[in-house]
């Protein structure tokens, strides 16, 4: 069996916690940060935890994670 190859956009983005769940960084946070509040700007700064449903199809763009 071929190895498979790993999405590497998808292996830039995410990370894997210890329990196994896809750890991500919030969206919105890199231009036109005048008009957003400081308590939204810091609020952004946090990684998250990837929804189930997304997680999936994450898994198989990274095989070797």
């Amino acid at each position: 069996m071929p190895k498979i190859k790993t999405n590497r956009a998808a292996a830039k983005r995410f990370r894997i916690t210890g329990t196994g769940k896809l750890k991500r960084s919030k969206a919105y946070k890199s231009h036109i940060l005048t008009k957003k509040s400081p308590k939204r700007k810091r609020n952004l700064r946090k990684s998250t935890i990837t929804d189930p449903t997304n997680a999936k199809y994450i898994k198989k763009m990274v095989p070797y994670l």
